[in-house]
């Protein structure tokens, strides 16, 4: 199905919370190093509860390692300063959805990366500043779920 990459987590309950939504809607979840925690993390095993065990989770030491290792259809860098938004996008199975750490999101060589098919956006009120991470990765996976009628298409772990 669809492909959820953390660039650089810091807050290891939010990776907890993905593992729980990857399980749920048939998606991967892709781990970009080096992490602000460790995978041990009791935020993280108690964010994840037992869905830990079910989730798909890869590592990847940087960047390119993940892009050669998943070789995914398309990557869509989510950033607050994307040019078009989340929901203008027809997604495809084995696409890419990248965030990025949750205190600067995504570096700028990420962002320009070649790779990178288009910078999304999604919209938040006048005055506000951000999404948390997970909040942010479920609205994105769900758009892209609702587009293929919330079939799965490689069933989860």
């Amino acid at each position: 199905m669809f492909n959820v990459v953390l660039y650089q987590p810091e807050i290891p309950p939010n990776t907890g919370n993905l593992m729980r939504l990857t399980v749920n809607t048939g998606c991967r979840l892709h781990l970009i190093h080096p992490l602000g925690f460790d995978v041990d993390d009791s935020r993280l095993r108690r964010a994840g509860l037992d869905y830990r065990e079910f989730a798909e989770v890869r590592h990847h030491a940087n960047f390119e390692s993940f892009l050669d290792a998943v070789q995914p259809t398309r990557v869509y860098a989510f950033t607050q300063y994307g040019e078009q938004l989340f929901t203008e996008v027809g997604y495809w199975s084995g696409d890419a959805l990248l965030f990025g750490p949750e205190s600067v999101g995504l570096p700028k060589e990420i962002l320009e990366h070649k790779a990178v098919a288009g910078r999304l956006r999604i919209p938040i009120a006048p005055g506000g500043r951000s999404l948390n991470l997970a909040n942010a990765a479920a609205v994105a996976v769900y758009e892209a779920w609702r587009q293929h009628g919330f079939r799965v298409i490689e069933a989860p772990l």
